[in-house]
């Protein structure tokens, strides 16, 4: 039985912050900070795996240096079972240079076709209770399979270098039960002006939606009552916004399994983890463990964790210790 399972393509994130600007045609700017960190997928798996789940990842990566290092990398992290990760010589693991600073982060990314996700699950498909995978492209046969099992999907959509932003995708919202995009795909997919129009019109397909609005938190419509519910994200001082998203989802995910949470409390749990991410360079390295995030809770003042939140939390990071 896996907790988790993400698919998807696997990054070696080559990053650098501390920059004043990006660098105009022609000049050079200087970066005061360096890290080599896991991107992508597998930013969430590290995210949900530092929080106690039991994850899998199925991906595809190279078999040249960049995907040694990741190999050697996730290899390390309790909890996270790699029999699913493929390694295949005939592609080069994916590179994504990022160029960080306090506001914001750009990408130069290289990526092959052979190490996108994976369309076909060779042997037997394990017990999953959450899965998250990409839904640019209809969901794969494995995918839908776990779904008719029970397992709860998870999709996310990526950056569109097209531009075209295809409304094609709401018809496969259907697919998928939770849907968690960032404000600027929900808002171009949507053709809306603002995050709140976007979740309105994205709950017309999906059961949840969740989009993550940067330092503003996240904004969803509350399936119950039909409200809409803005979660803001504690303030911290940033050093790296790279992955905050996929730490967010991944923590969205832990919080989705909690029984009897209500929404507002999955969210306001999801935006914690993924505030204590952006502190240091590289998504994955920033990833949060219960310790971590138990301290964190214990400096929040009243003012921004209510009481009821904080004893859920608590509760559920001490048994995810004593796991």
């Amino acid at each position: 039985m896996l907790d988790a399972l993400f698919a998807g393509g696997v990054f070696c994130d080559l990053v650098f912050g501390g920059i004043p600007h990006l660098p105009s045609p022609g000049s050079e700017v200087y970066a005061d900070r360096f890290a080599v960190a896991a991107g992508g997928t597998a930013t969430r798996c590290v995210a949900a795996a530092r929080q106690g789940l039991e994850t899998g990842l199925f991906a595809v990566i190279g078999t040249d240096l960049f995907g040694d290092h990741l190999a050697a990398v996730l290899g390390t992290q309790p909890g996270l079972d790699l029999r699913w990760l493929r390694r295949d010589p005939s592609v080069h693991t994916p590179i994504t240079v990022a160029v960080a600073n306090e506001h914001d982060r750009a990408f130069i990314t290289y990526e092959e076709d052979g190490a996108r996700r994976p369309d076909t699950w060779d042997g037997e498909l394990p017990h999953v209770r959450v899965l998250h995978l990409g839904i640019a492209e209809p969901l794969p046969g494995w995918a839908t399979e776990l779904r008719a099992r029970g397992t709860l999907v998870v999709g996310g959509v990526g950056w569109d270098p097209t531009g075209a932003w295809s409304p094609d995708l709401l018809t496969r919202l259907g697919d998928v039960d939770v849907f968690v995009p960032n404000a600027t795909e929900a808002m171009n997919y949507t053709r809306t002006d603002s995050v709140e129009e976007a979740v309105k019109v994205l709950a017309d397909h999906v059961p949840l939606v969740v989009v993550t609005d940067g330092p503003r938190g996240a904004v969803s419509l509350d399936p119950a009552t039909g409200g809409l519910v803005r979660v803001p994200s504690p303030r911290v001082t940033v050093a790296d916004p790279t992955g905050a998203g996929d730490v967010f989802t991944a923590s969205l995910m832990t919080a989705l399994l909690q029984d009897g949470w209500p929404l507002t409390s999955r969210l306001r749990y999801a935006a914690i983890c993924a505030s204590m991410s952006v502190r240091t360079l590289g998504g994955a390295a920033g990833a949060p463990t219960p310790a971590a995030i138990r301290a964190f809770l214990g400096r929040m003042p009243g003012s921004d964790l209510p009481d009821q939140d904080r004893a859920l939390f608590q509760a559920a990071l001490q048994d995810q210790e004593n796991r």
